[in-house]
């Protein structure tokens, strides 16, 4: 209520997520379970429906079963994330998981299952960044974008980035409106309408 109702803050929710195993949570030594969670994003959307959200992934943490993963699959499906971040685990010296080495996933079976969780999340992301298609965007200017110097790169109020070719060079930190033209799972492509 507090980020929907102060105008300086943008409609962006960072919602660390992890893993939906519950079992996993606490090796993980982490508290929470997946309906709650879903509830938050249920009432984050409720009230912003154009906000977005993004949310961190974990792959192969130490005894992670296909159960456990596949749990964590319908979570990402149900929660329509916009992004997310996935991490393959890494043991890091001095933490309870490094110690569990007999329970440590294969590699073969972590990749693919970071394969699989890639398509889902891809998926929700490029059916949030199509929804977005047609409409008129508030975008603060970070630069050219760096695959392609002949667009500008910008990042809407949901920190979507955004491409866009401008006549004129602008400046780090301005705000433009810009027409959603086409969309892909990592960014969307626009049209400038004007410098604001």
């Amino acid at each position: 209520a507090a980020m929907a109702d102060t105008p300086g803050v943008m409609p962006w929710y960072d919602l660390s997520f992890q893993h939906s195993s519950e079992t996993v949570l606490r090796r993980m030594r982490r508290f929470g379970g997946t309906e709650p969670f879903l509830d938050l994003i249920g009432r984050v959307r409720d009230r912003q429906p154009l906000a977005g959200v993004r949310s961190n992934v974990i792959v192969g943490f130490p005894g992670e079963t296909d159960d456990d993963f596949e749990r964590t699959l319908e979570l990402a499906a149900v929660a329509e994330y916009d992004s997310a971040c996935t991490f393959i685990y890494s043991p890091r010296a001095g933490t309870e998981a490094a110690e569990l080495v007999h329970q440590y996933v294969p590699a073969d079976v972590i990749a693919e299952r970071f394969d699989r969780l890639k398509v889902v999340l891809e998926r929700s992301a490029l059916a949030k960044h199509r929804d977005r298609i047609g409409r008129v965007e508030e975008v603060v200017v970070e630069g050219l974008s760096r695959k392609d110097q002949s667009l500008t790169t910008g990042r809407t109020r949901q920190n979507k980035l955004v491409h866009f070719a401008s006549p004129d060079p602008l400046r780090v930190g301005t705000f433009a409106e810009v027409e959603v033209t086409d969309a892909a799972p990592h960014f969307l492509r626009g049209r400038l309408v004007q410098v604001t």
